[in-house]
């Protein structure tokens, strides 16, 4: 037997199955509570990105102010 950690995984068929797409498209999602309790985003992480979304906002209305 070929135990091969590249191979994709497959349905009983023996069909390729996309299981990250599979597991987004999940309907019934009993999981979404623990996924986000074991992988939370940190408020400074937010807080980073919004400040840098700011940036980029204060450089853009100044380009507009200027006329480029």
């Amino acid at each position: 037997m070929n135990n091969d950690s590249k191979a994709p995984p497959t349905d009983t068929s023996g069909k390729p199955v996309n299981v990250v797409k599979r597991d987004l498209e999940d309907p019934d999602d009993n999981t979404r509570g623990v996924d986000e309790v074991i992988t939370p985003s940190s408020t400074r992480t937010k807080e980073q990105d919004a400040e840098e979304l700011q940036r980029k906002v204060d450089e853009i209305e100044r380009k507009v102010a200027d006329g480029n």
